[in-house]
């Protein structure tokens, strides 16, 4: 596919104020944009990554999963994305949101021993991979959702290294 036919995909990213300099956005735009290719998203597409605090986080994870605690990752759908809709007129597929807990990723990547951004690459191509329709309910889909994860973060400047 050349250039000029590629789908065009908007990314945005949202990192509340504490955690700003801690991340490299461009460098999780193109880790995005690469996970969607990779994926087969042939038309444009949106999806929005916001990093926020481990209690904004609870609160989302308490407010639509019913569970009280913070977690590292969270990712919300759009209708859209599951075929459940009608594709907007525009064209465009609107996928949803993965909100990452910049704590929890700075505490996970100390504890694993490599850099927050390692962490983030890893937690965002996870949430990418739930809103694309993957899913770690049972050990098979948990085995295939492992290793395309590694897949897509082979090559990346910041490749997580997982056990």
């Amino acid at each position: 596919m050349t250039e000029a036919a590629r789908p065009r995909y908007e990314v945005s990213i949202l990192i509340d104020p504490p955690f700003r300099g801690g991340l490299d956005r461009a460098s999780l735009r193109r880790l995005a944009i690469r996970v969607l290719r990779a994926e087969g998203v042939a038309v444009p597409a949106e999806v929005g990554i916001a990093v926020t605090g481990d209690e904004t986080v609870r609160d989302l994870n308490r407010r639509y999963l019913g569970i009280d605690a913070p977690t590292d990752v969270l990712s919300f759908g759009h209708e859209a994305a599951t075929g459940s809709f009608v594709t907007p007129p525009d064209g465009v597929l609107r996928l949803g949101e993965v909100v990452l807990s910049y704590p929890t990723a700075e505490r996970q990547a100390r504890e694993a021993g490599h850099d927050v951004q390692d962490e983030a690459a890893h937690l965002l191509v996870h949430g990418l991979l739930h809103l694309l329709g993957y899913d770690h309910e049972d050990p098979e889909d948990e085995r295939r959702m492992r290793a395309r994860e590694e897949g897509l973060l082979q090559g990346e400047p910041h490749r997580r290294q997982r056990p």
